[in-house]
């Protein structure tokens, strides 16, 4: 396996720049760091945008935020910058707008739109937006198994799609955060990018420990939560899902109590209004007396005094 080894994510913003000059700047930063494009504000608004960007080897992954506006890469900049890649872009907040030569797509939060960053296109965001984008290369994307012609853009429902494509949404998200840039492996991103994009089940190890971590915090209140559980969820076998498990660390009743509890301990560190069996039940444990055991067992202290403290604090 060769993991993609980062410089670490590089932010760009216009926000404190000269009125004047953010729409030019940020099209220059675009053309440097992602796809060339032409950029316009609307409503007579100065651009507020802000772009995280990380480079991987075979993969670029950025975060995008901004005030209303419209981005068009116009035969002219693909002559004058080609990019030679596939873009994907997931929308996270507010709708948008992608006009192509087969028509316009309306997309809202939770939908991933793939295109061909070589064809021309409009895209626009009349309420302001945040997504993330990833681009590939062309040889890239063939290796992935995509289609070799994008003559239409591929749209894809990641909010109820497949836990593959929840999973390449959470991953690519994290590996921009400046906050926590470590650890963004490209291997299991491209893996789960090419199982988004044909359908196919991914068959990279850690790819499937990634899917089952991602099924494992989307399901923590459930009480039923177990091994079989994850496996059926994600369709494989719960023998694999062991094994998978077995070469990351803990097993998965270790990690899925470990998550519990570290989800429970910044649930009481809130210092809320809720009891400790309440946070002991939205965390996903049957029993107050068995959560209040396990917790004292993995930190040393009552969960009840977690809470206490926090709220004298309060």
């Amino acid at each position: 396996m060769t993991t993609g080894m980062m410089v670490g994510p590089v932010r760009f913003s216009t926000f404190g720049l000269p009125e004047a000059q953010r729409i030019p700047l940020w099209e220059e930063h675009n053309a440097e760091a992602l796809i060339g494009l032409r950029c316009r504000s609307l409503h007579d608004r100065a651009l507020d945008a802000t772009e995280i960007n990380l480079q991987l080897p075979k993969i670029h992954v950025a975060r995008v935020t901004g005030s209303p506006h419209v981005v068009e890469r116009t035969r002219t900049v693909i002559r004058r910058m080609p990019s030679e890649a596939i873009a994907c872009y997931l929308t996270l907040a507010g709708d948008a707008f992608f006009y192509h030569d087969d028509g316009v797509r309306l997309l809202r939060p939770g939908q991933l739109i793939v295109c061909d960053a070589d064809q021309p296109f409009m895209r626009g965001f009349s309420q302001g937006m945040e997504e993330l984008a990833v681009k590939v290369s062309r040889p890239v994307w063939r290796d992935l198994g995509g289609p070799e012609s994008l003559t239409q853009p591929l749209v894809f429902d990641v909010d109820d799609g497949a836990v593959q494509a929840r999973t390449l949404a959470q991953l690519a998200g994290r590996a921009v955060r400046q906050e926590s840039p470590g650890g963004a492996d490209e291997d299991t991103l491209l893996e789960l990018l090419g199982s988004v994009v044909t359908g196919r089940e991914p068959t990279y190890s850690a790819v499937h420990l990634a899917i089952a971590k991602a099924y494992i915090e989307e399901h923590l209140f459930d009480p039923r939560l177990s091994a079989a559980r994850v496996a059926q969820g994600i369709g494989i076998s719960e023998r694999h899902l062991s094994r998978v498990f077995a070469s990351g660390g803990p097993s998965v009743p270790q990690y899925l109590l470990g998550r519990r509890l570290e989800r429970a301990r910044s649930l009481l560190a809130e210092g809320g209004e809720a009891t400790v069996a309440e946070v002991a039940a939205r965390c996903g444990f049957g029993s107050a007396a068995h959560f209040s055991h396990r917790f004292k067992e993995r930190y040393g202290m009552r969960a009840t005094d977690v809470l206490r403290e926090a709220r004298s604090r309060a």
